[in-house]
């Protein structure tokens, strides 16, 4: 579990690394890496401070392994949830049989009607398990886990990836492939 400091500072890399590098004058490579000195002095400039040290901690502790380094130290980059166009180089994979998805009860009718689709993202964020499933539902209000028949959706011509985190990554989930296993109270 990370401290307080390093929560704050994993939302901020989410924020400028997935979302707005531009609101910190950072620029992000085609693939959305960043030079962390240059994202430390961007960070400064605003009043933030990071250093190699914090960022490593971060990058090591965080358990849904947002990050990734470089090879060489130099440079991060998310691993997924983008909102910004980049290439992560993902290589499609076949899924395993199901896949599940966590969201709340209140958009349950609507993914009835029209699918799971990424939202402002560029991809639907799918886990190999449901735990994970629950955790993500919950941060969205009262949690419902789906599961997905993802085997039957790559049969049918549809791709999938894997993330360097292990999420699972699709372009949308028609309804008709989506069942509840659980709602929560």
């Amino acid at each position: 579990m990370m401290n307080t400091r390093l929560v704050k500072v994993s939302k901020f890399l989410s924020y400028v690394l997935r979302h707005k590098p531009s609101d910190i004058g950072l620029q992000l490579d085609s693939q959305g890496w960043a030079s962390i000195d240059e994202l430390i002095n961007a960070a400064v400039r605003q009043g933030i401070k990071l250093n190699h040290e914090m960022i490593t901690e971060v990058v090591e502790t965080n358990d849904k392994k947002r990050f990734a380094l470089s090879p060489d130290g130099k440079r991060i980059r998310a691993n997924q949830g983008h909102s910004i166009p980049v290439d992560l180089g993902l290589k499609e994979k076949e899924p395993p049989h199901v896949l599940f998805h966590g969201t709340a009860k209140r958009f349950i009718e609507q993914i009835h009607q029209e699918g799971i689709k990424p939202r402002g993202r560029h991809h639907v964020h799918l886990s190999n398990d449901y735990e994970t499933a629950v955790n993500v539902g919950m941060r969205h209000g009262s949690p419902v886990v789906l599961q997905i028949e993802a085997k039957k959706m790559y049969s049918d011509g549809l791709k999938f990836y894997e993330s360097e985190n292990g999420v699972w990554l699709t372009d949308k989930v028609d309804p008709n492939y989506v069942s509840i296993i659980e709602k929560y109270q």
